[in-house]
């Protein structure tokens, strides 16, 4: 009896989160942060694409649940990406525009820097413009992440 009381009650617990919708894909902005801060928050890091010798915050500012929608581009051999950011994802990206002007913010796609982003003015609207680096894995993972931007909704 106790057994059985056992394995119920893990099934109740266990229910939330086995319905749960995990995203398939994976965005993460780290944005550049202090040497000063101690290892706990930040870490150095050469960027891949200018070669700087910077600190990022290993907790990122936006992440994929900050995306509601998005838009794939073919550029050059690979794909770009617009991100539309939910209310949440809007107001952090415009705080860090202002916070962090003058800075860089690097751009993880499911575990891989696909960009880093010079921060050089106010950006208010929610939307992230990532020009290339993505490859069609990644742009599958998105369609089953998120709808894609202006498309309609299926019945």
């Amino acid at each position: 009896m106790a057994r059985a009381l056992a394995i119920g009650l893990l099934l109740i617990l266990a229910a939330p989160l086995a319905l749960a919708k995990s995203k398939k894909c994976t965005v993460r902005l780290h944005a550049q942060g202090n040497e000063n801060d101690g290892s706990a928050f930040a870490t150095p890091v050469t960027t891949p694409f200018s070669g700087k010798n910077i600190f990022i915050e290993k907790i990122p500012t936006i992440s994929e649940r900050d995306v509601s929608a998005y838009r794939p581009y073919a550029a050059n051999g690979s794909f770009g990406v617009l991100l539309q950011l939910d209310e949440h994802g809007r107001l952090a990206l415009d705080a860090l525009s202002v916070e962090r002007r003058g800075g860089t913010v690097l751009v993880f796609i499911n575990g891989r820097v696909v960009t880093e982003l010079f921060i050089d003015r106010r950006v208010s609207d929610g939307q992230i413009f990532i020009p290339s680096g993505l490859t069609a894995a990644d742009i599958t993972s998105m369609q089953k992440s998120w709808p894609e931007i202006g498309a309609k909704k299926r019945k």
